[in-house]
């Protein structure tokens, strides 16, 4: 395996064409590479602020292996990679010069580059937390009882609405990340369908996101509920009617991100039938690249 085995290129169409079968084989594994290749074909590079964007496929005898993109500041994304292939990728990158903030991608795949690019490059690579787990739904088991209250799905009028939770969430979360009229249509946030779980009066207590349809996925991202208003059901409450209305709506896998430093939220997700699917991780490069 060389490092000319990867083709690169700009045109997120042509990456598509390339690794779109690939990518959809194994949607949970390649989960964030289909996400942002499919909100770029959609909405364009300009509208994340992004420049000069890079795709790569890994093609061998006309049969692909992997796969990476990256947008511009943002860093590294990787499919799964063997560490003959991260060498391979990394040599590839470096010998074009390029220069990288961060890599992120399953901890295995993500832990084989920072060292082959500190090989290559002499960078320096720190963890990046908070670690996270990624987790595919078996069979969804909606807590019973569920607390008191019903389910809202936010629509076009309620963008208000929506822009408050997903500021609270990222403040909470510690993403930097402006969420207001002028910013929201260049956030990750701006393609989701938020749910409100509401107590009987109306009073909005917690809310869960989920992504668009892409290669019969749909990934539940953004859960939140106010601290003073934890350990009462209302997060799995939430979590359980956003993952039923993702297989209502065609879904065959439904995956989610947990933070796992966060062993109430990890217990939840369990309790609703999710299951370990990757540990995630992410490194920050620092020092000499080149």
């Amino acid at each position: 395996m060389r490092p000319d085995d990867w083709h690169l290129t700009e045109d997120v169409d042509d990456f598509l064409a390339r690794a779109g079968d690939f990518l959809r084989s194994r949607p949970g594994a390649h989960v964030m590479a289909l996400t942002w290749a499919e909100r770029v074909r959609k909405r364009g590079t300009e509208a994340f602020g992004a420049s000069d964007p890079v795709f790569g496929v890994l093609e061998r005898a006309g049969e692909v292996h992997a796969a990476f993109y990256r947008l511009p500041p943002r860093g590294l994304g990787l499919t799964p990679l063997t560490p003959e292939q991260a060498d391979t990728l990394a040599a590839r990158l470096a010998g074009l010069g390029h220069r990288l903030p961060s890599v992120g991608a399953d901890h295995d795949s993500a832990t084989a580059f920072a060292e082959a690019w500190r090989r290559h490059t002499g960078a320096t690579a720190s963890p990046r937390g908070p670690r996270l787990r990624l987790y595919r739904l078996g069979t969804l088991t909606p807590p019973e009882p569920m607390p008191a209250g019903r389910a809202r799905v936010l629509g076009e009028q309620d963008l208000d609405e929506a822009m408050f939770w997903c500021g609270e969430f990222a403040k909470a979360v510690g993403e930097d990340v402006s969420i207001d009229a002028g910013t929201w249509a260049g956030t990750r946030f701006a393609d989701k369908r938020y749910t409100l779980w509401e107590t009987p009066d109306g009073a909005p207590v917690s809310v869960a996101g989920m992504n668009p349809l892409i290669g019969g996925q749909i990934q539940v991202d953004v859960v939140y509920t106010p601290a003073h208003l934890r350990g009462r059901g209302y997060a799995a409450a939430v979590t359980a009617e956003v993952s039923r209305a993702a297989l209502a709506a065609g879904a065959r896998d439904v995956v989610l991100f947990a933070d796992l430093s966060n062993p109430a939220s990890n217990a939840l997700y369990q309790r609703l039938g999710y299951r370990t699917l990757a540990d995630w991780a992410a490194y920050d490069f620092g020092g000499p690249q080149g």
